[in-house]
């Protein structure tokens, strides 16, 4: 393939900047939660970007978008490309929308180039992937295969008690088509690295081999409320101490996990959270992750036997539920093969990778052959409105991208 085919890196980056101004964060970055208004208004933006390029839309039943450029061969499956628009409630500009405007930008330059495939491409965005409204994380992905029901997404509920289906219908992306019935031929997603090691080893390419494996542990202590001055200390049953203690015991079973283990916690609610009052409740969620089958699982397993303990020991009701669960996934090897066949070409510094985090392309893979490519973010800053990239790295990602979808897509002479 022809090196000197490249995309519009001005264009890619000018759109990424652009959809950033919906649902704008307090310090440059974006809070565009999944099914809020503001994850509406970023829809529309995105789809009058695919109808100026002349795509077909689709939209299944999970809001999921297919944009679709068609190829010369009716009978071929499709290639897909994409990524999520949604963001955290304090997320940066690129996680995610690199991933969808990439996609999108690799379709605008075949247009530009005049460029035909046998293959149609269809660009993706998926409906929340974060998971930070509604657990677990890349819901609608998981439901299209097949892990996850319809009735299981259209139930989950954000801390407001809000469900994913009523949201969906209120901001007006309830599709009518069934979730899982399109069929593959490949499912491609570019994404910032979300760590440091990439932009450490000064590669502009990671070449995605597997994704760790995670399991979000939702844990719901039960003590009981007492004022904090007047309770005597060993008349207390403190759920705020078994989770301090839960958390600790967490970090050292990470440790003894090394290495390439992972654990913390990122969300906890107090019950009822006032400055005086021991709490009778909490909840929180214990994130766990790592490339190793055995490994993960036997993480989970010692977690959720020291937490019994601890609570036993404290007087405190612990209850655990698993709200989000994926196993490790090795990538297509041919595939990967042709993302680093592409980076070659290209002359990028490139280098395999795992993927520390969870994306919609560890659900594609369980039915259809799926890979990622990489690009580094600063000091490899994510999940954070000081996620950052740089032009560059956009465009080597965006380019790599381009050929490996070409290759697999096939060039019409």
């Amino acid at each position: 393939m022809d090196s000197n085919l490249r995309i519009n890196a001005d264009r890619l980056w000018n759109s990424i900047h652009e959809m950033a101004e919906i649902g704008p964060g307090l310090r440059g970055g974006n809070n565009r939660q999944t099914l809020t208004d503001d994850d509406a208004e970023g829809r529309r933006l995105f789809k009058k970007w695919c109808d100026e390029a002349g795509l077909s839309m689709g939209i299944d039943e999970m809001g999921t978008m297919f944009a679709r450029r068609e190829g010369t061969d009716p009978d071929a499956l499709p290639v897909y490309v994409g990524s999520h628009l949604d963001t955290q409630p304090t997320g940066g500009r690129y996680d995610g929308v690199l991933g969808v405007l990439g996609a999108l930008e690799a379709v605008r330059s075949l247009n530009d180039l005049n460029i035909k495939t046998k293959h149609p491409i269809v660009v993706v965005n998926w409906t929340n992937e974060e998971g930070a409204r509604f657990a677990p994380a890349m819901l609608a992905s998981g439901v299209f295969a097949g892990v996850h029901t319809l009735d299981y997404a259209y139930g989950r509920k954000d801390l407001e008690g809000k469900t994913f289906g009523e949201e969906l219908a209120r901001i007006g992306w309830k599709g009518d088509e069934t979730v899982g019935a399109r069929k593959m031929h490949a499912y491609y997603e570019l994404h910032i690295e979300q760590g440091p090691i990439l932009e450490a080893e000064n590669k502009e390419i990671g070449v995605v081999t597997h994704c760790q494996g995670l399991w979000w542990l939702e844990f719901t202590l039960t003590g009981k409320e007492a004022h904090t001055g007047s309770t005597p200390m060993a008349m207390r049953v403190n759920a705020g101490l078994a989770m301090a203690r839960i958390f600790e015991m967490v970090q050292k079973v990470a440790m003894d996990a090394q290495p390439n283990a992972v654990g913390g916690v990122g969300q906890v609610t107090f019950q009822p959270n006032s400055r005086n009052v021991l709490p009778g409740k909490v909840v929180f969620t214990v994130d766990i992750r790592t490339v190793d089958q055995e490994k993960l699982d036997g993480m989970r397993a010692r977690i959720e036997k020291e937490a019994a303990d601890i609570c036993s020991e404290i007087g405190v009701g612990c209850e655990v539920e698993a709200v989000g669960h994926f196993d490790p996934v090795t990538f297509t090897p041919e595939l990967v093969a042709t993302v680093r066949k592409a980076a070659e070409t290209l002359g990028y510094a490139h280098m395999d990778i795992v993927s520390g985090a969870g994306h919609d392309a560890c659900w594609a893979a369980k039915v259809a052959p799926a890979t990622m490519v990489m690009c580094p973010c600063v000091d490899g800053l994510s999940h954070n409105e000081d996620e950052d990239i740089s032009k560059e790295w956009a465009e080597a990602g965006a380019n790599v991208l381009f050929h490996a979808v070409l290759e697999t897509a096939e060039i019409v002479s």
